[in-house]
């Protein structure tokens, strides 16, 4: 974990979102868990727990782009795969206890200004997953629909395997996926 207090907290509400969602997510249990002083929160994030929730979708958006954008130049299914390998690393690795912090918000928001960053997060991952995907060889329309098609898919296996505690609902998702961008590769 981070040093600094601030970004201790940051991936503390990440990964509580994650795991808890929003309403699990409070600043009492962020800060247990980060071990940052009490008196950080207002200090780092006088908007309270707003601007702590949205600090933390802008970091996972952040690392999730950083994972894609490693195989930047990459073939369209490579690019795919590799969005896939990040979230089934998110499943094995939480024992399917976590799923996407951004969807979390999401789904649990109801704050306007938490929807729309969520909505930011989402629109920033396809703009640029469509990028990524049209340079490794998908033709621009189709790589702006996979891009969307991938990105909802993969969210919903998540969803789906962290709900039946197994593996099997991501990975059929996963071949599915695999197989639709084989196919557009083909056109």
């Amino acid at each position: 974990m981070a040093s600094d207090p601030k970004r201790r907290m940051i991936e503390s509400a990440m990964y509580m979102l994650a795991t808890r969602g929003l309403q699990g997510t409070s600043f009492s249990e962020v800060l247990e868990h980060s071990g940052a002083p009490r008196g950080s929160v207002y200090h780092h994030f006088p908007g309270g727990k707003t601007d702590l929730v949205v600090a933390a979708i802008e970091h996972a958006s952040e690392r999730a782009l950083a994972f894609v954008e490693s195989r930047k130049g990459a073939g369209a299914r490579e690019v795919a795969a590799t969005f896939l390998q990040m979230w089934r690393g998110v499943l094995s690795s939480s024992n399917l206890e976590a799923g996407c912090s951004v969807l979390a918000v999401a789904i649990g928001a109801d704050v306007p200004e938490l929807r729309e960053s969520a909505a930011r997060v989402f629109r920033a991952w396809r703009a640029r997953m469509a990028v990524l995907l049209q340079k490794g060889g998908l033709r621009r329309d189709d790589a702006k629909r996979f891009a969307a098609t991938l990105i909802a898919a993969s969210e919903g296996a998540v969803a789906l395997s962290r709900a039946e505690k197994s593996l099997e609902p991501f990975e059929l998702t996963a071949a599915m996926l695999l197989e639709q961008v084989d196919t557009l590769l083909q056109r």
